[in-house]
């Protein structure tokens, strides 16, 4: 389940890199909203208000409340954010408006639960090629996560994106990805080495023959 969120904000009418700059140092983020049928706006929110969103359990795919002074009150979530490379703080945001029923497509992880019976095996490894998918679902009905059972298993078996039972949502991804499978490790083969022929105990090393022997 998502957590409630509500993020407050005031719209923008200057606009332009320096007028970004400073709304960072007042510890601010530029955003612009767009989408659910109305005009685009600009606006700045609390840096640690977005901050917090983005460390909840959905972060990205998390649905918020925006409240704009004047403007009222519309569900968004991020489309869009642009980090500092340096710094690793968010310093712009692309957020879109929810439409009732709209769906969208988000990226969710994987999570494999279970102890998968071929790990029994000596030697047996678990891979899981693919952690995250793609899927197309209504915002409010987006899971967190997509749990996979990996516990019926066998060695040289695999789970394949198309096993996955999609509930409120639509996989976007290719049906023959393997997102899990059994597999045992080679073992390596040791390093061939040549053996130094043995010496003969009463040979001269040649060179050190003397003339006449």
């Amino acid at each position: 389940m998502q957590d409630k969120f509500i993020v407050k904000g005031e719209v923008r009418s200057e606009l332009g890199k320096n007028v970004s700059r400073r709304l960072r140092s007042a510890g601010k983020v530029p955003v612009s909203i767009y989408g659910g049928g109305t005009d685009n706006v600009a606006a700045a929110v609390e840096l640690k208000d977005l901050a917090a969103v983005l460390r909840s359990h959905s972060g990205q795919n998390t649905v918020f409340e925006l409240e704009l002074a004047g403007q009222g009150s519309s569900s968004v979530m991020f489309q869009d954010r642009q980090i500092d490379p340096l710094t690793g703080r968010l310093i712009h945001a692309d957020l879109r408006r929810i439409s009732k029923g709209e769906k969208f497509e988000i990226t969710v992880p994987i999570h494999l639960i279970g102890k998968a019976a071929g790990l029994s095996e000596d030697g047996a490894i678990l891979n899981q090629p693919i952690r995250t998918l793609k899927i197309l679902v209504e915002p409010a009905l987006a899971p967190d996560f997509i749990e996979v059972d990996v516990s019926g298993l066998g060695v040289n078996e695999s789970i394949h994106v198309s096993d996955i039972a999609a509930g409120s949502f639509e996989i976007h991804a290719a049906g023959d990805g393997v997102v899990a499978s059994v597999t045992i490790a080679k073992k390596e083969a040791p390093a061939a080495t040549e053996a130094a022929p043995a010496a003969d105990a009463g040979a001269v090393p040649e060179g050190d023959a003397k003339p006449g022997a």
